[in-house]
């Protein structure tokens, strides 16, 4: 048993770096030269208009690597009886995808079925926080598109979760906590539903938030009404669109919105990495374009596997 544990791990680490080796920095420098800037292009337009892109797009790369691997299955429409991941509860305030349509419809123009549409995420989302004041960092590209998308293999972390659980879900795809932690950094620039802190602010309101946090909460969300029926705030109370430390500094004054956030400041295992983060903006820096660049690499396919879509919400037909 120990010999054949043995050969399953040299296996294991051969197949690896194969696999990782398949992206490349410029992997469409031939086949598609301008399939960066096109991408690229496609966020500036956006994001003249929208900072709040930024925060959309982390989430849809998160949510999409975290379920089969960095595969586009987020991107995926329903059909018929078979529902996809885009109308699972936690990405049904997923958002962005008509910026990936309009990026996938040009690169069809100019390099028809070249580009996938997990690239273009990944590209999109590094893009964007380059935008938003964040690190501007190569992304290594060659991933190909899934062939899957189930809306009951949708299991992401929620907001309530303590630190423990949350790492979970990190470490079962690879990542470490210090991972967790800088990629969680990402609500930076993001907003959350009233809905999803509603318990942190009612009574007397969470002993663990600041209270002048809590009554600027119950202002937002008690103007509820008909038309906005679950109002947002925003999870950095500094610099809302700025991909920097701040939020850091913010759940270490007791201003983390969602109790995760705020779990991130007191959890002994997750602290220390939240006190360097708050205290030296180039680490963070550094360590959230490495990040972002692991989660990146979570369960690709490569090489033959799977398929380069020609319109990212459907599977090419067979």
């Amino acid at each position: 048993m120990m010999m054949r544990m043995k050969v399953m791990l040299v296996l294991h680490l051969m197949i690896l770096p194969l696999t990782l080796a398949q992206l490349k920095v410029g992997f469409y420098s031939a086949s598609c030269p301008q399939a960066e800037s096109i991408v690229k292009a496609a966020v500036q337009k956006r994001f003249n208009t929208d900072k709040s892109i930024t925060a959309a797009l982390l989430r849809m790369h998160f949510h999409d690597c975290f379920v089969r691997g960095c595969d586009a299955s987020i991107l995926i429409d329903s059909k018929g009886q078979n529902q996809s991941e885009k109308v699972a509860g936690p990405n049904l305030t997923v958002r962005g995808y008509e910026l990936i349509d309009e990026a996938k419809k040009t690169l069809e123009s100019v390099c028809p079925s070249k580009v996938s549409c997990a690239d273009i995420i990944t590209l999109a989302t590094r893009d964007a926080v380059g935008l938003s004041g964040g690190p501007s960092y190569a992304v290594p590209t060659g991933r190909r598109d899934g062939q899957v998308s189930n809306v009951n293999e949708v299991n992401l972390p929620g907001p309530s979760l303590p630190v423990s659980q949350a790492f979970q879900t990190f470490r079962n795809k690879g990542m470490t906590m210090d991972d967790m932690v800088t990629l969680l950094g990402a609500h930076t620039v993001g907003v959350a539903h009233c809905s999803f802190f509603s318990g942190r602010i009612s009574g007397s309101g969470d002993p663990t938030m600041d209270p002048a946090l809590v009554a600027k909460l119950k202002g937002i969300c008690g103007a509820a009404n008909s038309s906005n029926p679950d109002p947002t705030a925003f999870l950095d109370q500094g610099t809302s669109f700025t991909v920097d430390n701040e939020f850091f500094r913010q759940i270490r004054l007791k201003r983390g919105v969602m109790k995760i956030d705020q779990e991130l400041a007191n959890d002994r295992s997750s602290k220390k990495f939240v006190s360097r983060f708050a205290s030296n903006s180039a680490l963070f820096r550094t360590r959230f374009a490495q990040a972002m660049v692991k989660m990146g690499n979570i369960e690709i396919l490569t090489g033959t596997a799977g398929e380069i879509r020609q319109n990212c919400r459907v599977f090419n037909p067979k």
